[in-house]
């Protein structure tokens, strides 16, 4: 992929790692950096005009989609300063204290303790029917998909290429979001360019390294 990126050029890659609340971290980092990069060239510069290819997994997965999913105007949907106030908002409603998943006994062994309903719908009303290959810059967002057991990364790149790829950002943010006890994995179709039907069980791309160690 970085091959085809370069043509010769320096390549510029940011990696948003995850985390689930401690998105915040990255978050602040992040909104410092674009407030620089605004001082330099205007109020309007966001991190998607910076860098060549953003990849992120788990919840670095999601702020990647929020920072080169495109609007109406075709700039991100998101300014890095905005991302801590979206977690700081949800994030309570995403993991509620006072909440448990029915299907999840005393013990958590029988599911995961959250859910994901409100992540879901948040997901869905934030980035709608945008897919991958809408994105305003290169991104690549692990996955694992537990029926396969293997892991799965979905990419811009592969996403102009194969129809089958070209999932909807927003069950991608759902699937490598989906860390294991805490929310359950995300199913979802695509068909390829014949038709034919795809289908994805996700997880948390982040755990795939545990999974196959």
């Amino acid at each position: 992929m970085v091959s085809s990126c370069t043509q010769g050029r320096m390549v510029t890659v940011l990696s948003i790692d995850g985390g689930g609340i401690r998105g915040i971290i990255p978050g602040t980092l992040l909104a410092f950096l674009e407030s620089k990069l605004q001082e330099l060239d205007g109020a309007n510069a966001r991190i998607a005009d910076y860098f060549d290819i953003i990849a992120g997994t788990s919840t670095g997965g999601l702020v990647t989609s929020m920072l080169t999913a495109p609007n109406k105007d075709n700039r991100p949907i998101y300014a890095a300063k905005d991302i801590n106030n979206f977690y700081l908002e949800h994030c309570p409603k995403i993991f509620p204290q006072n909440s448990t998943n029915p299907n999840t006994s005393v013990s958590g062994a029988t599911g995961p303790k959250y859910d994901g309903k409100y992540l879901r719908s948040l997901t869905d009303e934030l980035l709608g029917d945008l897919t991958l290959k809408q994105t305003l810059t290169n991104v690549v967002i692990p996955t694992f998909d537990i029926k396969l057991l293997q892991p799965i990364i979905f990419s811009t790149k592969d996403a102009r290429t194969n129809v089958a790829k070209n999932a909807r950002l927003s069950d991608i943010c759902i699937g490598t979001s989906a860390a294991p006890t805490y929310l359950p994995a995300h199913y979802f179709e695509t068909r390829d360019a014949s038709g034919k039907t795809r289908s994805f069980d996700l997880i948390d791309g982040g755990l795939q390294l545990i999974i196959l160690h």
